[in-house]
């Protein structure tokens, strides 16, 4: 009977053991899924900050090339075309 008081000892002391690591890693995992959306997050604000930039860099090319650069005129004229364009279409609708 001894024997048998010592073995179920032995798997008390290794469930408690393993039921230790198993809260010790879901801890760790809500850790790591914190430190990920935290990461997400931030990887969104860059990319939004980017497109920001982007778009900014893009209306400056087009206004240095409205005011005389040569470097973009053809981008300027197309730009100009495709905003008539769109006012023509507008204006179309709005007279239906």
């Amino acid at each position: 009977m001894s024997e048998l008081i010592k073995i179920v000892d032995s798997l008390e002391n290794k469930i408690s053991k393993l039921l230790h690591k198993l809260e010790v890693l879901n801890n760790a995992n809500i850790e790591l899924e914190k430190e990920l959306r935290d990461i997400k997050s931030s990887q969104e604000n860059a990319s939004k900050t980017v497109s920001e930039w982007e778009e900014k860099y893009n209306s400056l090319k087009l206004a240095n090339s409205m005011l005389g650069s040569n470097t973009n005129k053809t981008e300027a004229k197309l730009k100009i075309n495709t905003l008539i364009r769109e006012l023509d279409h507008c204006i179309a609708q709005l007279s239906e």
